[in-house]
């Protein structure tokens, strides 16, 4: 589809993009009450959030592809049904068991996002593909940050439990809305599921943009990951001292870097996402940067962390518009399958960063923990400037 998208359109996608991505990131600051409730033991208290990110991770490998198969509104009114009902257990689950399964299938079917986002793309010209994805990737991220320190204050208030129903009533009247308001799209490809599945593998291997784009944002989201995963516990400890509410006010603070999406996705429309790569990755850097080079009072230490968020999310945001305006620009027929590939190997990168940032934590104290977050989106660059630099290449994919 060539024809412009309407700015209303464009931001019930952004809306809905960021509203159903939350869904994730609910239970990480749940995890107490809602393994003490459940019963869970604290050893096995983690797989709230793991099985959450392990759903997500098939859904991105086995769901997003069928964008490419089958007719879109259909598939993505289909899944947010699933992650409906799918809260609405996580809610009233009484046993670790109902409750696990639950959240493995809430990571399943919230790949709906992933699916609106190559959506996006088929609604909006060429012109402007890359600044309308960025609007719509500035929702999704706005979902990411706001999930954490909303479910905190919601559960404050009343409990956890309200937080998951809330968040069944608003994904239910969301696949009501996208069922009257999208468009359909029916894809052009007649494979079979199988051979869909079976050619990501050919894809992954045949797409050099693609491999660039995911292992730069797989540098910059684990820096990302680790940042968010460690700082929360920083700003706990008694050099801040900060209280759960005040935790949730810092991470509200650092929404303000995704107002990078939009600018990111402009620069690309223009020709300019090699350079833009460049500067986003080195925000990455700085972000870690910052705090170990800035030595000062409790409250200067504070600023300090507060714009570093801000850096930092920016860069996370400005990066995965460029990668996505990229891929998007390789195929209409296999925009789903690129789109579940790029998510699938960040998303691995960002376990990894969040893995690696806890134990470094507790084995070696903050700075180490900076100095791991600085070293990921460092190598993304330093594999950035051995492309681009001396041949140019990823200039012109980019």
């Amino acid at each position: 589809m060539n024809s412009s998208i309407s700015r209303g359109m464009v931001l019930l996608l952004a809306a809905a993009a960021g509203l159903i991505v939350a869904n994730l990131y609910y239970a990480q600051t749940l995890v107490g009450p809602i393994s003490a409730a459940t019963g869970l033991s604290p050893a096995a208290a983690g797989l709230i959030v793991t099985l959450t990110q392990v759903g997500y991770t098939l859904g991105l490998l086995f769901v997003v592809p069928l964008g490419d198969l089958l007719e879109n509104r259909r598939l993505i009114v289909t899944a947010l049904a699933a992650a409906a009902a799918a809260l609405l257990v996580a809610a009233f689950a009484s046993s670790a068991a109902v409750f696990l399964a639950a959240a493995l299938v809430i990571g399943l079917s919230s790949v709906a996002a992933q699916v609106l986002v190559p959506f996006a793309a088929h609604l909006s010209s060429e012109a402007e593909r890359g600044h309308v994805v960025g609007k719509v990737v500035s929702g999704l991220l706005l979902g990411v940050m706001l999930a954490r320190p909303a479910a905190s204050l919601v559960a404050d208030y009343a409990n956890w439990h309200v937080v998951f129903g809330g968040a069944a009533v608003l994904i239910a009247l969301l696949a009501l809305v996208l069922r009257v308001r999208l468009p359909q799209r029916r894809p052009t490809a007649a494979l079979s599921y199988p051979k869909l599945i079976g050619s990501l593998w050919t894809l992954f291997t045949s797409t050099p943009v693609l491999r660039r784009r995911a292992a730069y944002h797989a540098g910059l989201f684990g820096s990302f990951s680790l940042f968010w995963t460690v700082v929360p516990l920083v700003l706990a400890s008694p050099a801040f001292g900060l209280s759960g509410a005040e935790i949730a006010v810092f991470a509200l603070v650092g929404m303000a870097g995704a107002v990078a999406s939009p600018i990111a996705g402009k620069l690309a429309d223009a020709g300019h996402g090699t350079i833009a790569t460049a500067v986003a990755l080195g925000l990455g850097v700085a972000g870690f940067a910052l705090p170990l080079l800035v030595a000062g009072t409790r409250s200067v230490a504070l600023a300090v962390l507060v714009v570093a968020s801000i850096v930092l999310d920016m860069g996370v945001a400005g990066n995965l518009v460029l990668g996505q305006r990229a891929i998007f620009m390789l195929g209409h027929e296999v925009r789903s399958r690129l789109n579940g590939l790029y998510f699938a190997v960040f998303f691995a990168g960002g376990a990894a960063g969040s893995a690696l940032g806890g134990w470094v934590y507790a084995q070696y104290g903050w700075h180490a923990a900076l100095l791991a977050g600085l070293a990921m989106p460092a190598l993304a660059l330093l594999y950035w400037a051995g492309e681009a630099l001396p041949f140019g290449a990823a200039r012109k994919a980019a």
